[in-house]
């Protein structure tokens, strides 16, 4: 993306940093000539994700829990710029570990944002997802809608948003919160609680079994992971987003059965589609409106689903060795 002169050898701390988005954002931001300091725990993260800068003195990495004030406290020392990528994450998860995921995602976030104030953190952003929105039928989500959310990893997202929102009014800290729609694209490596494309490429070169939960009608506005990077940086560069909340995503529908259709075609897998119940938590359909972040800080989301899910699947091809 176009060079963002704000970020330019400023001091920056990615939580999560060595997981899937983390580790783009680790990328775009050195790219702009930024000293980045990666914090994660590596319960979710991976050293091969930030193998490609271990030798640039640009990346510090520290292992720690964001828990942990004092850890906390070590990281963010002289930081300009925070980006809050850690979280225990996806629905699924959340509803079979509802505590973990809330004493992570809420506790953890104040510890960041208590920590941050002290250490008079130039500008944060924070990861939040479109799971706030909830199963509300209306299309597409405007941030200004109601909140309902339906699952614990939702309100988790949506509790972070709003601790956000106290230290902004309350303390007067240049916070934006970023709603994520269903992220996917290299790195995003598929295990039981990666995203559905991660999880359905590797069922596709194995030749198994896609289980799609309903009858496959349900909908995702599917963003690529570069443009939530674009978001990311943009949201930190511009002065007009303190205190707002955007979302970030592609803004089209796909279909899971059309998800799935292109993922098979892809891979030139035999894989079958499987049918099962819906999950507890899962809503029926999404998508974003993406006049707000557009109108304010110029995103232009690059990536629709079919040169997406290329770039993935070269990806995964690459990884498996194929």
């Amino acid at each position: 993306m176009d060079n963002l002169k704000e970020l330019n050898g400023a001091r920056t701390l990615v939580t999560g940093g060595a997981g899937f988005i983390g580790s783009h954002i680790v990328d775009g931001l050195i790219e702009q000539d930024a000293e980045v300091i990666v914090l994660d725990d590596m319960s979710n993260g991976d050293l091969k994700n930030i193998a490609r800068w271990e030798d640039n003195k640009r990346l510090k990495l520290i292992k720690g829990d964001i828990r942990n004030q004092e850890t906390v406290r070590n990281a963010i020392r002289d930081v300009e710029y925070l980006f809050h990528q850690a979280a225990r994450v996806s629905v699924p998860y959340s509803v079979r570990n509802p505590h973990l995921v809330l004493e992570v995602n809420v506790m953890g976030t104040t510890v960041l944002l208590e920590e941050s104030r002290k250490a008079d953190v130039e500008k944060i952003v924070v990861a939040s997802s479109s799971s706030v929105y909830g199963d509300t039928p209306t299309l597409p989500k405007v941030e200004t809608m109601c909140t309902n959310p339906i699952s614990p990893y939702g309100v988790s997202k949506l509790a972070q948003e709003q601790l956000g929102k106290a230290f902004h009014e309350t303390y007067n800290m240049n916070i934006t919160s970023l709603r994520y729609f269903n992220v996917y694209g290299p790195r995003q490596r598929g295990g039981s609680y990666a995203g559905v494309i991660s999880i359905f490429f590797k069922k596709a070169f194995e030749n198994q079994a896609l289980p799609i939960f309903g009858d496959g009608t349900s909908t995702r506005d599917f963003t690529y992971v570069e443009d939530v990077v674009q978001a990311n940086l943009l949201a930190a560069a511009k002065p007009v987003s303190k205190g707002r909340i955007y979302n970030v995503a592609r803004g089209e529908q796909t279909s899971i059965d059309g998800l799935t259709d292109e993922i098979i075609r892809l891979s030139s897998s035999k894989s079958k589609k499987e049918y099962l119940a819906s999950r507890p938590g899962d809503i029926h359909d999404s998508l974003a409106d993406l006049t707000l972040i557009c109108r304010e800080l110029g995103y232009d989301p690059k990536y629709g689903i079919s040169e997406g899910l290329r770039k993935t699947f070269n990806w995964i091809s690459n990884e498996l060795q194929l």
